[in-house]
């Protein structure tokens, strides 16, 4: 998934959930923003998606292994790369079915990992890394734009021939590795499907919740971002809801696997902090901060609203706020992340724990960082979470 450029902002010292072992988030207290941690659930180390659109992957992989630890199997480290091959192969094929108007970019959604898993198992990073040549960190864009290329060919000539696969196979082999047909772990040998099938993930058990008004609540309906090629339909609930399922999926020990906007000025993952400010009213401040507040207009405003020694004003979002911004194309889906905790701040305002996958040097909080309640009802896309952790009420109401 292309992730738009990230706006720098000016430093702030702050407090934030700070990765511990096996990827805890643990609450310090600084100035501006004071965390106090409600809860933080198991995860493993933070990893780096490099030069590659593969975010969803990572979260999403982040995610199963956080379900692996939930439910007792251990901690695992699985090939994020095992899943984005088979990925590439299946949108080559749906871009030649539409004839060559599918979607070719990198970008996926959490279903197309679950898609991979179910029809091809899974392999231990050690297994397949997809690094080849000795390098250290992935880069796909060169991949992405031989792929792009050699897909244009079978389209044109309405012919998908076994030497076209074979170029196809060659060039991921180059660029990624081969995948193990077999491989041993644990000193036992396993092949990708019976590596799948010993971790007893069940992809029927995991669901994605959205939550737009164009379509009914409480029905399945297809989020039309360009990232869902495979036009998979999601279950539509009130954002408050979507909320409430995230709250309850972490306070009874699931995690949540999220996607959305990361493009506002409100998220720096440089400060480790997502909020989405409220630049419009001045009654929220007082003394020397109201005064300068004052002089300000909403632009200046924007710039300034980590320099405040207290947390910013926040949006109350609604559902129509958030469904103004999707249809005004301003929610867009740039991301997918690992939520695994919640804290608040000295104001009691609840943030969620999030889990990035930039590396653990790109911010001082070992790539992770905190979103505000707000920036979540306003940003989200969807959430995946296991079906089990929906609150009963709206199990019924969904049909689960």
């Amino acid at each position: 998934m292309k992730i738009k450029t990230l706006i720098t902002l000016i430093a702030l010292f702050i407090a934030i959930a700070a990765p511990a072992q096996r990827g805890r988030a643990q609450a310090a207290q600084q100035e501006g923003y004071n965390f106090t941690t409600v809860t933080s659930l198991d995860a493993t180390s933070v990893k780096n998606q490099a030069r590659t659109g593969t975010c969803w992957c990572f979260a999403t992989t982040s995610f199963i292994e956080s379900e692996l630890m939930r439910m007792g199997k251990g901690e695992f480290d699985l090939s994020e790369m095992f899943v984005v091959r088979h990925n590439y192969m299946d949108r080559l094929k749906d871009n030649y079915l539409r004839r060559g108007k599918g979607n070719l970019g990198p970008g996926s959604l959490a279903h197309d990992w679950m898609r991979v898993f179910a029809n091809d198992g899974i392999v231990p990073d050690a297994a397949y890394s997809g690094l080849v040549n000795g390098n250290t960190a992935h880069n796909h864009g060169e991949l992405q734009a031989m792929l792009s290329a050699i897909a244009e060919i079978p389209v044109k000539s309405r012919n998908e021939s076994n030497e076209y696969y074979s170029v196809v196979n060659a060039v991921l082999n180059t660029y990624m590795g081969e995948i193990p047909e077999s491989f041993t772990y644990g000193g036992k040998n396993y092949t990708p499907e019976s590596f799948a099938e010993e971790l007893e993930i069940n992809p029927d058990d995991y669901i994605e919740i959205t939550s737009f008004s164009h379509f009914p609540f409480y029905t399945q309906g297809l989020v039309e971002v360009p990232d869902n090629w495979t036009h998979d339909r999601m279950y539509n609930v009130p954002v408050d809801e979507i909320v409430e399922i995230m709250d309850y999926a972490l306070e009874n020990g699931y995690t949540v696997n999220w996607d959305g906007d990361v493009s506002e000025k409100g998220f720096s993952h440089a400060n480790g902090v997502a909020i989405n400010p409220e630049v419009t009213k001045v009654e929220d401040f007082s003394g020397t901060d109201r005064a300068r507040f004052e002089d300000m207009n909403p632009a200046q405003r924007l710039e300034e609203v980590f320099k405040f020694e207290k947390p910013f004003p926040e949006i109350d979002v609604t559902q129509e706020v958030r469904q103004a911004g999707y249809e005004a194309f301003v929610t867009t889906d740039d991301h997918l992340m690992h939520i695994t905790g919640m804290v608040k701040d000295q104001n009691g305002t609840k943030y969620y724990i999030t889990k990035n996958s930039w590396g653990t040097e790109r911010n001082r909080f070992g790539g992770y960082l905190n979103m505000s309640e707000s920036y979540v009802k306003a940003k989200v896309i969807f959430i995946m979470v296991h079906k089990d952790a929906v609150p009963a009420p709206i199990r019924a109401k969904l049909g689960l």
